[in-house]
């Protein structure tokens, strides 16, 4: 059987039936779910599935009336899916890098973009970064989540973990921040001078600052400038 046949193409590419845990990772950027209940999804990242599942798009009042009013300021961004029943849930998104995260009683608050899917028993909530809202464009939102659980996110290319320190403040473009600790409060700052080379000259004159001690991860493709393409 040569190296670039059918049958050794399907050997070095097809699904590991054996997965037990409820997140793993298929391939770097597939997610499999092995689900026996309930998970909450990034609203169009199925792309496949076994077994009987059932999907339902995120009821509008299913998460309080707050919570509506938020989503209904943030747009169809945070959308989510609910995946109920027993199978295998593959989920993906644009080719975005896949990790997965095991909160252990911590929070983490991510980029609404950059959420793919949590457990159904984690606390999550929706925060809208009010001082930028009509600096960005479509605004930026970010989940809030926390308590016992796997969540997956996603980034382009490689994700860095950038770590905050007292006394020394990170500064990020908000399009390229994918999540930091949740008890990180982050600011904004603005800065004329930086006009033409914050933002790849996108016009963007201001920054995400974080300061206190946690960490930030970032991407290095601006979550705004990704286009369609996918990422190698």
């Amino acid at each position: 059987m040569g190296k670039y046949s059918i049958d050794e193409f399907i050997k070095q590419t097809v699904q590991d039936e054996k997965g037990n845990d409820f997140f793993e990772l298929e391939t770097p950027r597939i997610l499999e779910v092995n689900l026996q209940d309930k998970v909450w999804a990034k609203m169009g990242s199925m792309i496949s599935y076994n077994g009987k599942i059932k999907f339902e798009r995120e009821g509008i009042l299913e998460h309080g009336l707050g919570r509506m009013f938020k989503k209904a300021f943030t747009g169809e961004g945070s959308a989510l899916m609910k995946a109920q029943g027993n199978g295998q849930l593959y989920l993906a998104d644009n080719g975005k890098k896949i990790t997965i995260l095991e909160l252990n009683n911590e929070e983490i608050t991510v980029n609404g973009n950059d959420l793919l899917a949590f457990e159904q028993g984690i606390d999550w909530d929706i925060r809208i970064m009010k001082k930028v809202a009509g600096m960005v464009s479509g605004g930026l939102f970010n989940v809030t989540l926390k308590g016992l659980g796997l969540v997956a996110i996603t980034s382009h290319y490689e994700p860095l973990t950038l770590l905050v320190r007292p006394g020394i403040p990170v500064m990020t473009d908000p399009h390229a921040t994918v999540a930091w600790s949740g008890h990180l409060q982050p600011d904004f700052r603005t800065d004329v001078s930086l006009k033409t080379f914050f933002g790849r000259g996108s016009g963007e004159s201001f920054q995400m600052e974080f300061s206190g001690e946690g960490f930030v991860i970032v991407q290095s493709v601006e979550e705004g400038n990704a286009g369609g393409g996918s990422s190698s």
